[in-house]
């Protein structure tokens, strides 16, 4: 048995860009940040930054398009996925992204203030995958975040 599963809280470090397949189906493209901080051994503070490609496909890739904006803390839960292609000049690239199934938009955007919600969608909306029509066989499960420590970064902090 094997799992493929990533769950990550943290904010968006640009704002989300939806395109279209020839097809028509949506897909949304942003970055996520999440961090961690310790204290080490010479009892200094230390604090990292890790950058996350998350890739977002259907009615659920515009919805991130219409409500997350660059510094918007959000709930991703979805599986890591690598995908490769090859460059202009023939080299073969790799790149591994978060493939969400899962968005829950959380506290406000950047601009509105932690608390406060986007639209009509409030303050802590949660999304399931767009196979499954915002509901058939996988309702949206509630997640009380009012006991989640707020990440230690601000949109200061974002390099972009």
């Amino acid at each position: 048995m094997s799992v493929n599963k990533v769950i990550l809280i943290g904010r968006l470090g640009q704002n989300p860009e939806v395109r279209h397949t020839p097809s028509g189906q949506s897909v949304a493209n942003f970055t996520l940040a999440t961090n961690e901080s310790w204290t080490d051994k010479q009892g200094q503070k230390q604090e990292r930054t890790e950058w996350h490609r998350v890739v977002v496909w259907g009615k659920l890739a515009d919805l991130c398009g219409q409500y997350l904006s660059k510094g918007r803390q959000c709930f991703i839960e979805g599986k890591l996925q690598t995908r490769q292609w090859q460059d202009k000049d023939g080299q073969t690239k790799y790149t591994t992204e978060v493939l969400a199934s899962t968005v829950q938009f959380l506290g406000g955007n950047a601009q509105q203030g932690a608390g406060q919600g986007a639209g009509n969608y409030g303050n802590q909306q949660q999304y399931g995958s767009p196979s499954n029509s915002f509901g058939g066989g996988n309702a949206p499960m509630a997640m009380d975040t009012t006991q989640m420590a707020e990440p230690s970064f601000t949109e200061d902090d974002i390099p972009f």
